[in-house]
This record gives C-alpha cells, structure tokens and sequence, in this order.
C-alpha cells in the first residue's frame, strides 16, 4: 500500500469516526442544540479538526443522509428483476422496500426528508450537494425501471409513478412522525403505510 492509498484511507476513518460521533450527539440532543464542539468531544478531537472534513454543522449533518441513501439505492436495486410481476406485486415490493429503509435508520431518514425541503442544501459545498442529489436522482430512476415494461399502467409514465410513491412515502413518514412527538403515542407508520399504498395500488389499477 502506498502513502498516498494509506492517507486516503487514513482521512475517510477519521471522516467516520466524525460521522458516527455526530449521529450521537444529534441523537440526544437535537440538531438545534447540538454544536461542533460536542461532536468534537463525542469524538475525542479537537474542533479544529472537525473543520478539516466538514465545513459547518449543516455540512456534518447533510453527510448523513449520503449513508441512508446507499442504502436505499441498494434496497431497490435488488427488486429491478421483478419483471414478472403485475403492479400491485411492484407496489408491494417497493412499500417493503422502503420501510426496511426507514427501519435502518428512522432518525436520519426523517433528517433527510426536513433536509431536502429546506434551504440548507443551498449552503452545502458542491461535491456533497452532488453526492445527495445524484442518489436521490437514483433512486428514482430504480423505481421507474421497475414499471417500465414498455408500457403504462393507465397511462401514468413510470417516472411519475416513481415520484408519486416517494412523495407517499415521505408524507406518510413525516405526518406519523409529527404524531407521534406531539401525542407522546406509540409508532403506528406500518399500518398506516400499507394502507396508503393499498389505496394507492386500487387507484393505479382502475
């Protein structure tokens, strides 16, 4: 291994050790009261080392979602050989789909859907803006290939059923989520999402 490999790899462990300690620190504290210095010291570094990997707070946050997405791209990729299914096996597969996502990491999925409806992404630095946005580009993409058999399902183009069904999926998410911080209630999205996607799967088909 040369030196160069071995710095490289050197910098994307401390960029982990970083990743790792800030998730915790968000965790318990929320991203508002969380600062850079207690991210540094969950990662025994010093500040100024954190900035040597991430340019503010908003920029170690973002970098979460970049971890969620791979996942989610990895998790749709393995339905593309589906093709012998009609489209409420497609639906069905892609709903499981996505909840395993959720499941992988509720607290930073959640981070990542206020994420990209906010100004934030505006101040992110170009390479990580990129990383965010070609995967989520991605991931759609995976779900339009998966209705796109050379035709329509009732004359919605794939791309847009892709959108429709992400769109479903981060409302749900969000709305179940404001529930149950504001009602103290227990987690309820499963049924709630099956039944989204049930009443979606009945009006694509008729």
């Amino acid at each position: 291994m040369g030196i160069q490999e071995r710095k490289n790899r050197e910098r994307e462990r401390r960029r982990q050790q970083i990743i790792v300690a800030a998730k915790r620190v968000f965790s318990q504290k929320g991203f508002a009261k969380s600062t850079m210095e207690d991210i540094a010291r969950e990662a025994e570094l010093s500040p100024g080392t954190l900035y040597l990997y991430f340019k503010n707070k908003d920029e170690l946050y973002a970098s979460l979602s970049l971890r969620i997405l791979q996942y989610l791209n990895i998790r749709l990729n393995d339905l593309k050989g589906g093709d012998g299914m009609d489209v409420h096996q497609k639906i069905e597969a892609i709903k499981e789909a996505l909840y395993d996502v959720y499941q992988f990491d509720p607290m930073v999925l959640i981070s990542m859907f206020h994420l990209q409806s906010s100004e934030t992404l505006k101040t992110l630095s170009s390479p990580l803006l990129e990383s965010i946005t070609e995967l989520s580009r991605n991931s759609l993409k995976i779900m339009a290939r998966i209705f796109h058999d050379g035709r329509r399902e009732d004359g919605i183009a794939p791309d847009n059923i892709a959108e429709i069904i992400w769109s479903l999926f981060t409302g749900v998410v969000l709305w179940e989520e404001s529930k149950r911080m504001i009602n103290g209630g227990r987690d309820v999205l499963k049924p709630t999402l099956d039944a989204a996607f049930a009443i979606f799967a009945r009006g694509i088909s008729h």
